[in-house]
């Protein structure tokens, strides 16, 4: 499994992977994304992951050069697997709620959140209304219905 952060440049191995969904601001708010990659590698997945996060926190931010990143990597992925863990305080996921609307119908998403995240109502109807699924209620749930809807 190859993976990409967005402090690095975007090299893509086919298949892709893009994890979507709400990113910590600062280093004290613990990101589902670690979890994850390690789901990934016991799933077996050896495409390229897309992490939207810096590997380094110390390393100065650009936000333009962030989102562009972010945009090119949901733009050319296989597959996006939207993980809504949402924390108003430390992970409301605005951008997110973006994102999943602009990707939602493509063809490519994959959409789950734990029981009872607030504020996904409107995400599970809608997906649920485009894809005729229902949202996956646990990470390794929608990693898995990621790697199986890229055909591993």
């Amino acid at each position: 499994m190859n993976t990409v952060f967005a402090d690095q440049p975007m090299e893509l191995h086919h298949p892709t992977l893009f994890l979507a969904g709400p990113t910590p601001r600062s280093p004290e708010v613990p990101s589902w994304r670690p979890q994850a990659l390690e789901w990934l590698r016991g799933l077996d997945f050896t495409g390229t992951v897309l992490v939207p996060e810096r590997r380094d926190w110390s390393v100065k931010f650009n936000y333009l050069d962030q989102v562009e990143w972010e945009y090119a990597g949901l733009e050319s992925c296989s597959v996006i697997a939207f993980w809504v863990p949402r924390k108003l305080e430390t992970l409301p996921g605005f951008t997110t709620n973006v994102e999943f609307g602009r990707y939602v119908g493509s063809g490519r998403c994959v959409y789950g959140r734990p029981e009872g995240a607030p504020h996904t109502r409107y995400l599970d109807w809608l997906y649920a209304k485009l894809t005729g699924r229902r949202p996956e209620n646990t990470l390794r749930g929608t990693l898995q219905a990621a790697v199986e809807a890229i055909g591993h």
